[in-house]
């Protein structure tokens, strides 16, 4: 049920996004009717191949280079409203400046030719980005801390479609050279029936670190069956935090490591998130919430000095990286949110959607917590 609504929403935007870009990008460029005709061809085939994306994600089985097909659409909808919505906004201001009509037919063709070129340029480039994830170095220092400790933080896999097999095993071997003492990844683990992705998810298997492996659901593990999800993470040998801690580190030396359910947990009514709870019984040291959506510092008013999160990507497409601020308090990177609250966000070390991205690279997080310098 929970499927069919987020595909009968997803389709409802981009029916939309697909109307204004025909009424107010297509119909408005001065090129033939014969041309016009082909750019709505173009998006209606490109309609298609995102309904195509969406049942080979939820409900069919097909091979990869086809999904790879199906799943680029979707970024290029998006890029194309972003520039339809620019192209627009220009065509207006153009109407209005003080030229003659031969300097205004030269800038509108000129307006016309580059906002196409700047779709596809940016369509390309997007494509060429999501190819790579970049292992991103953090240096947090935190109070009471009298250790220092590396933290591998992964985040967003969506496992299922293009973040295959291969994929997960290049980023375990990524980072187990990085010997970390402890991995997190802090939701959105799997966008796949677990059935169809065991073989992958059973790679995590090979991730090493000292102190071992800990896992936090997501808002898109909800879509599946969260259950069996949390059932097959523990059948590795990797905790999953359900709102508790652990700690981490000699008695006295270390750190509390806790995790709560994330907040889609209030909309189902199952699996909600409790900060008390996973706060409950830790002992007086520096404390380490996992935390799938940033939003969720809103509920942190005390005992905790670190809070990781995922879920924004980052924005993923620049432009979306606007919407996304709407929702969530930060986007990536590192941030002090009070006196005695830090918060980082990592951008994501896979992806949702179409494999682009635009200003906001896939990330492997490289952690080291270190006690305050004191002046």
């Amino acid at each position: 049920m929970n499927q069919l609504l987020f595909f009968s929403a997803f389709l409802g935007v981009f029916i939309l996004l697909n109307m204004y870009i025909s009424k107010r990008l297509i119909a408005k460029l001065d090129v033939s009717e014969r041309t016009k005709r082909y750019l709505l061809i173009f998006l209606i085939i490109n309609l298609i191949g995102i309904v195509c994306y969406m049942l080979g994600r939820y409900y069919v089985n097909i091979i990869n280079w086809l999904y790879f097909l199906f799943s680029v659409p979707i970024g290029v909808l998006f890029l194309l409203f972003c520039t339809a919505v620019v192209y627009d906004i220009s065509r207006v201001l153009l109407s209005f400046a003080p030229v003659s009509d031969s300097r205004r037919f030269f800038l509108k063709k000129s307006l016309d030719v580059a906002s196409l070129a700047v779709a596809f340029t940016l369509t390309l480039r997007s494509l060429y980005e999501a190819r790579f994830v970049k292992v991103e170095k953090v240096h947090v220092e935190i109070k009471n801390l009298k250790e220092s400790y590396k933290i591998v933080q992964l985040s967003d896999l969506h496992i299922g479609g293009l973040i295959d097999k291969e994929f997960v095993k290049d980023m375990v071997t990524r980072v187990n050279a990085l010997a970390p003492d402890v991995i997190v990844i802090t939701g959105d683990l799997i966008d796949i029936d677990i059935l169809h992705a065991k073989e992958t998810v059973g790679e995590l298997t090979n991730l090493t670190s000292k102190f071992g492996t800990y896992f936090i659901v997501g808002n898109h593990d909800y879509f599946q069956e969260i259950t069996k999800i949390i059932e097959a993470v523990k059948s590795l040998g990797i905790k999953v935090l359900e709102n508790e801690n652990v700690y981490i580190g000699e008695d006295g030396e270390g750190f509390n490591l806790a995790g709560v359910y994330d907040l889609m947990g209030y909309r189902t009514k199952t699996y909600m998130p409790d900060l008390y709870k996973a706060l409950d019984g830790k002992k007086e040291s520096p404390t380490i919430l996992l935390a799938h959506q940033p939003k969720f510092i809103e509920e942190v008013s005390e005992g905790v000095d670190l809070m990781l999160s995922g879920h924004t990507h980052g924005g993923q497409l620049y432009p979306f990286k606007f919407l996304v601020s709407l929702q969530q308090p930060y986007i990536s990177g590192l941030h002090k949110h009070n006196e005695n609250l830090q918060i980082y966000v990592n951008k994501g070390t896979g992806f949702w959607g179409p494999p682009m991205r635009l200003g906001a690279s896939s990330e492997i997080t490289e952690i080291v917590i270190k006690p305050l310098a004191l002046l």
